[in-house]
């Protein structure tokens, strides 16, 4: 009975299927062990982001050791990054995805989102896949801070009744 109520929950969660998550989440998880493995440093998007712009801003902060001695390798996995999804998107014939939301919401979430990543002292995917692989509690607090405000964000903008 419980088996049953299981599979149905899941099939009414994921109406295309689960294969396409398996296979992303096992892609994304052999990527962190890779990195890991390969250069004994923790994979995270706002970092990639930070190491980047240590090239060309004089910033105190952009220029300290760990992004300036890393930032060779984090600017080729981002690369990788943007080359691996219009790849994806050129090979599967896959539409371009697009958005209803206004460019100035885009523009403003972005911002709270970079402000958050480093408030967090990094991002979802740092704290949320790497953090929590190695059982950081302090990645588990930013996971469960991270989705709890994002829940109560998501219910109070549909309550509020805002459309894109």
């Amino acid at each position: 009975m419980v088996i049953i109520q299981i599979a149905n929950l899941v099939a009414t969660s994921f109406p295309n299927g689960m294969s396409h998550y398996l296979i992303g989440g096992i892609l994304i998880g052999g990527s962190v062990v890779f990195m890991y493995l390969t250069t004994g440093q923790i994979v995270g998007a706002s970092t990639m982001l930070e190491t980047t712009v240590s090239y060309y801003s004089k910033l105190e902060w952009f220029q300290q050791e760990g992004f300036v001695s890393s930032r060779d390798w984090r600017l080729v996995f981002t690369i990788g990054l943007i080359v691996g999804a219009a790849g994806y998107t050129l090979v599967s014939g896959a539409a371009q995805w697009m958005t209803e939301v206004q460019w100035w919401r885009l523009l403003i979430g972005g911002l709270f989102i970079g402000i958050g990543a480093r408030l967090g002292k990094g991002c979802t995917s740092g704290h949320g896949i790497c953090g929590l692989a190695s059982f950081s509690p302090t990645s588990l607090i930013n996971v469960i801070v991270f989705l709890g405000i994002a829940i109560i964000v998501a219910h109070l903008t549909e309550i509020a009744g805002v459309v894109p």
